[in-house]
């Protein structure tokens, strides 16, 4: 039996449909010779610092800085998490072999790798890696599975950044909160809240010590379109007052004009943090909340991976354009004429040099579900 971990169940049952895996089983789907199952997300996490020792679990400033020899990492408590990773560990039991079906990305990486440390599986795995979910893509990713060594790096990446904030949160959290807290209040300190917070407080303090100015402009309207005096902004009203009796009444002449060439070139293909400031901008969503959406694009077949940063596409990508503008019938007006002559392949746009894990976000082309 070859046995697909997933990191969701609706990630399980897109594979398991594709596979042939229809019969489902408590935790899984199985059928011609695959098990499908999945981890929910994460089921393990680092230990806590007085799983390590006992005395790490009181605060106090003598404990610090805590330092675990070697880290370790634990099933995360509660009852869905403990169920689930004990159907996986059964039916890794069982396994001829193992396709690890995360999501294709450093943490999708890392939530497989700990599950199978904590499982202590120790036979052949191969890695699925696709940027998208439609059929074509599954397929097209079990026919070149890849081996799991070649994504060790990704892993120890994941590893070192999960080790880095629970000794940053752990550590700092901890002599703040006993430093400054007053033992009232938990100083939470973290790698990316911290700063975070930091240019929050930088900004409300430059709000509050902001200091309004009335100013005046003159402006004149000339066939549709606004002048404004060279002298800029009056801060005294008498002093625009003058300048403006000493041109009412006059003829105003052009004494120079100017025309310039300019190319616009069209904008880069999001990644998901441009994508983010993008949809705030126009619609005012939240970051998380663009996020949230756009995952639910993606396991609905709709767009490739979101969790990405870079804004181009790899060369091999560029046979595919025409396919997925064609596919786009509701956005023919716009299509139709990009299809009319060949897609100019821009280095702007397909770069394999700039594309990291996964390349730029792009629609499958697939309307069905929308």
């Amino acid at each position: 039996m070859q046995l697909c971990i997933a990191e969701k169940p609706s990630v399980a049952r897109e594979i398991a449909s594709i596979l042939g895996a229809r019969s489902r089983k408590d935790g899984y789907l199985e059928g011609n010779g695959y098990c499908v199952t999945w981890t929910f997300g994460h089921l393990c996490t680092l230990k806590e610092p007085d799983d390590y020792l006992a005395d790490w679990k009181k605060w106090s400033l003598i404990t610090l800085p805590i330092l675990p020899g070697q880290f370790a990492t634990k099933l995360i408590a509660n009852k869905g998490s403990k169920k689930q990773f004990g159907i996986i560990k059964k039916l890794l039991k069982e396994a001829e072999l193992v396709i690890n079906c995360g999501d294709a990305g450093q943490e999708g990486e890392l939530i497989q790798r700990w599950v199978l440390e904590q499982a202590r599986y120790r036979g052949k795995v191969l890695r699925l890696w696709i940027s998208s979910l439609t059929p074509e893509a599954i397929r097209d990713g079990f026919r070149n599975l890849k081996d799991a060594a070649d994504f060790d790096n990704l892993f120890h990446a994941g590893r070192s950044r999960a080790i880095g904030d629970w000794l940053l949160g752990m550590n700092a959290t901890r002599l703040y909160t006993l430093k400054y807290g007053g033992y009232k209040q938990v100083l939470s300190i973290g790698r990316v809240q911290t700063p975070t917070l930091a240019m929050l407080v930088e900004r409300h303090k430059e709000i509050e010590n902001f200091v309004p100015t009335t100013y005046w402009e003159l402006e004149t309207l000339y066939r549709e379109t606004v002048f404004q005096c060279e002298k800029g902004r009056f801060l005294k009203k008498e002093d625009g007052e003058q300048v403006l009796d000493q041109v009412t009444g006059h003829p105003f002449t052009i004494i120079s004009s100017e025309k310039k060439k300019g190319k616009e070139y069209p904008p880069y293909l999001f990644d998901l943090t441009s994508l983010q400031v993008n949809a705030n901008k126009r619609f005012g969503f939240t970051a998380d909340k663009t996020l949230k959406i756009v995952q639910k694009l993606y396991e609905q077949k709709l767009v490739t991976y979101p969790r990405v940063d870079t804004v181009f596409l790899p060369n091999d990508q560029y046979p595919k354009i025409a396919g997925i503008l064609g596919k786009m019938s509701r956005y023919a007006t716009f299509t139709q004429p990009l299809l009319g002559k060949p897609i100019r392949k821009s280095s702007k746009v397909f770069n394999d040099k700039k594309v990291t894990d996964h390349h730029a976000i792009l629609p499958t082309g697939l309307e069905e579900s929308l």
